[in-house]
């Protein structure tokens, strides 16, 4: 489980309100939501963000609501992963139910600026600054059940795999 993107960076207490405004949980369609992504913080985000991007944010990213609408918006958005300082704990669960990467750090946030690259391998547990220093940070690799939930596009979608086999 790899991944090598371009970061942005949101702060602590991003709620599932920012991630995705209530106004447009009248659909569960996931390109839709996906339209709407952090709206509300930086307007045009959805326009500047590429496939394989990575958000770093600061501390409780995903508090509020338990909505799933979250976590599906950001996925289908083409995030690649989100690294927080750490993670509310019902967002935290939707995001593996949903199969969205996440990776706790409590030093990335304040080593990287807005448009950095990194590289995060959740096999091994590293995150990589990709700059002249080659900056290594540990992180907890994520558990190989997680990861089939992750490759498997969620919970749902791994339970349905399992049982076909």
């Amino acid at each position: 489980m790899f991944f090598k993107g371009r970061i942005w960076k949101f702060g602590d207490n991003i709620d599932t309100d920012a991630i995705i405004a209530a106004r447009y949980l009248n659909t569960s369609d996931p390109r839709i939501l996906a339209s709407h992504l952090m709206e509300d913080i930086v307007p045009d985000f959805v326009q500047k963000i590429s496939r394989g991007d990575i958000i770093v944010a600061g501390d409780n990213f995903g508090c509020g609501s338990s909505r799933e609408h979250a976590p599906i918006a950001i996925k289908e958005a083409g995030i690649a992963c989100v690294v927080a300082k750490s993670f509310a704990r019902i967002f935290y669960r939707n995001a593996f139910n949903m199969g969205l990467a996440i990776f706790e750090s409590q030093k990335l946030w304040d080593k990287v600026s807005e448009g950095s690259v990194i590289e995060v391998d959740g096999d091994k547990g590293d995150i990589v600054i990709d700059d002249d220093q080659k900056e290594k940070l540990s992180i907890n690799p994520i558990p190989s059940f997680m990861q089939e939930l992750i490759k498997d596009g969620g919970l749902m979608k791994h339970l349905a795999l399992k049982k076909k086999a």
